[in-house]
């Protein structure tokens, strides 16, 4: 009799094995991201984010859960080594190029892929490129750099920034970079039907689901700043920060980085918040509104996933916003030996500034500061390669996924997660 019944906790003990190794399988095969081979696509319903990394600056790609598309800033600056990163996959094509060649594979679900949405957080060349003496020309007569090569590979439906159409604020901006900016916004607009808009902060009804809105009712794009105006978070009224220009001597004006702007990103649960270079720690005596970061957390409360303001330079991620956003996951968009700060790591990981588990992914990581922070960066998940969330349809559950940029296979390297949203 204990034989038979312990051959029949056997079958039993077996048949729920096989029972959860089945289930895994099918959520391997669901999922589809298997170490070492390439991500599988975008499916419908699903949220992605990718951090791109070409070495160059910043520049970030969403698949809504409708299949339209957004790029978020297309980098092409910085230093070269050992103070800057080398250039990913390599220097044989802009850092455009790639951004494009990146986003045509991403988007391969649309038979004809394009950007639905391109907005710049700001004016630097970390964040749309500036004309270098070898840059190339396009029909237009602009040079082709960051956003203006990216046009070049991948069509772009709608451009948004903080400046259009005078682009005079707090002054005029007139140097080389913005003249061969607008001479390329006012080619596309008048040979390729671009639209150009200002974001308008405060409005959930700018960046919207263009394809099936309806399907999914619980997708919003927030629009939080733009130039020192920030979102209340009521309806959508906002409160300017900073003072009247009239009222400042020049050398007193907000900065460039002061003047980013902010959108939240929301799908059911999760909550995403990417803010350009906006800074938040004062310097010596500067007053107030020069932290931008301050009144933006007000408004955008808790998030999942936090793009790190700077790249996590010196006077970026002051406690408050740390406490208020608390994000679950922080990336970093690293370019240069001084990308995080180590003040900045140390607040990022502090359990007296808000509790509980937190990881954080850098796109690169320079032996310099390997050096220079030491045992904080050895908390890094990941500090090589394209950071890609992909969030799962609803938004309820989320996973983070590292991708090889050394070559475009794709290939995914580490996959981290589910993470619940709150």
């Amino acid at each position: 009799m204990k034989g038979k019944q312990y051959r029949t906790a056997a079958r039993y003990t077996g048949l729920t094995m096989r029972i959860w190794i089945g289930a895994l399988l099918l959520l391997s095969a669901a999922f589809g991201q298997r170490i070492g081979e390439p991500l599988p696509g975008w499916t419908p319903g699903t949220l992605d984010i990718h951090q791109i990394n070409t070495g160059r600056g910043n520049s970030a790609l969403l698949i809504f859960p409708d299949g339209a598309s957004m790029l978020i800033d297309a980098g092409d600056g910085g230093f070269l080594p050992p103070r800057g990163t080398a250039p990913r996959p390599d220097a044989s094509r802009g850092p455009g190029e790639w951004i494009a060649r990146y986003a045509r594979h991403m988007l391969a679900h649309d038979a004809s892929p394009a950007i639905d949405y391109a907005y710049l957080t700001h004016f630097h060349s970390d964040h749309m490129g500036a004309p270098g003496p070898n840059a190339k020309t396009a029909r237009g007569g602009y040079k082709l750099t960051g956003i203006t090569e990216v046009a070049e590979y991948i069509p772009i439906r709608k451009m948004i920034d903080r400046g259009w159409p005078d682009y005079n604020y707090p002054a005029p901006l007139e140097d080389g970079m913005m003249k061969n900016y607008r001479a390329f916004l006012a080619w596309q607009r008048a040979h390729n039907g671009m639209q150009i808009e200002r974001l308008h902060p405060g409005r959930n009804d700018q960046i919207v689901l263009p394809r099936d809105p309806g399907k999914y009712p619980n997708f919003e794009v927030r629009n939080i700043a733009a130039n020192g105006e920030v979102w209340t978070g009521v309806a959508m009224n906002t409160r300017a920060r900073f003072p009247r220009m009239e009222d400042l001597p020049s050398n007193e004006r907000p900065t460039e980085n002061m003047c980013s702007l902010a959108i939240r990103v929301s799908y059911g649960k999760f909550d995403y918040f990417t803010g350009g270079d906006m800074p938040g720690v004062r310097r010596w005596e500067t007053p107030v509104w020069n932290d931008v970061e301050t009144p933006v957390a007000q408004s955008v409360g808790p998030v999942e996933v936090s793009l790190l303001n700077h790249h996590g330079n010196r006077d970026s991620q002051n406690a408050f916003f740390l406490a208020s956003l608390r994000p679950r996951v922080l990336i970093i968009p690293v370019w240069s030996s001084d990308h995080p700060g180590y003040d900045v790591l140390d607040r990022i990981y502090s359990q007296r500034i808000y509790p509980g588990p937190r990881d954080v992914f850098a796109t690169n990581m320079l032996e310099a500061n390997r050096l220079v922070i030491g045992e904080l960066l050895g908390r890094l998940k990941s500090s090589q390669g394209h950071v890609v969330v992909r969030v799962d349809p609803g938004g309820a559950t989320f996973r983070v996924i590292i991708l090889d940029d050394a070559a475009e296979t794709f290939r995914v390297k580490a996959v981290f997660g589910p993470y619940e949203s709150r």
